[in-house]
């Protein structure tokens, strides 16, 4: 009778644990996908501003179009990266296109900025110094969440393949790795950008 005893405490035991690793598994997940979520606010936020940023310098940048349009353009293609992959974190092509569409985006305001610099009624106009301070703010709040959302992301990847985790990952669902959200340029673009008006 003892050794049904412990038969039964043992696979109690091994069931609690694995219960225990499922839970875990759920949790991290869940923490990196609120982690996403909460970088896409800001995201969107900031593809909300850019709009607002380039009306108001239309006026001063008439001869600047081209430069005026890749903002837009580079714009609307990280807009559009952002649905898929806030639909699946853990899908790599489409963290990866959303990454090389924010790296160009990046850039492409980072030329505006360039451009802007030339124009100091440009960078008195009250609406430009407004808009300005609130991209300047949101992008230190993408850099915070973007950052928050890969330390979820490592958290997570770590557990999901580390023993004896892994041997059940698979087997509770959680198959593949999530993935970071790395930029083409991420030392440059993990600096707020200098806007000076």
């Amino acid at each position: 009778m003892t050794t049904g005893w412990i038969i039964i405490i043992v696979a109690v035991l091994l069931l609690v644990y694995l219960i225990g690793i499922y839970n875990k598994l759920v949790r991290l997940k869940n923490q990196f996908e609120n982690a996403f979520a909460q970088m896409e606010v800001q995201l969107k936020r900031r593809y909300d501003l850019i709009p607002n940023l380039v009306e108001t310098a239309k006026a001063y940048l008439s001869h600047e179009r081209e430069t005026l349009e890749a903002v837009i353009s580079a714009r609307n293609q990280a807009a559009a990266a952002l649905p898929q992959a806030a639909k699946d974190p853990t899908n790599a092509g489409a963290m990866q296109q959303l990454g090389g569409a924010e790296s160009a985006l990046g850039s492409a305001l980072g030329r505006l900025n360039v451009v802007m610099e030339a124009y100091p009624d440009l960078k008195a106009n009250q609406n430009m110094m407004q808009v300005s301070e609130e991209l300047t703010s949101t992008e230190n709040r993408v850099a915070f969440s973007r950052q928050a959302f890969n330390d979820a992301v490592m958290t997570y990847n770590t557990y999901r393949q580390s023993f004896p985790p892994v041997m059940f990952a698979s087997f509770f669902g959680h198959s593949k790795d999530a993935n970071l959200l790395e930029f083409a340029d991420s030392a440059e673009i993990q600096a707020a950008p200098k806007v000076n008006f």
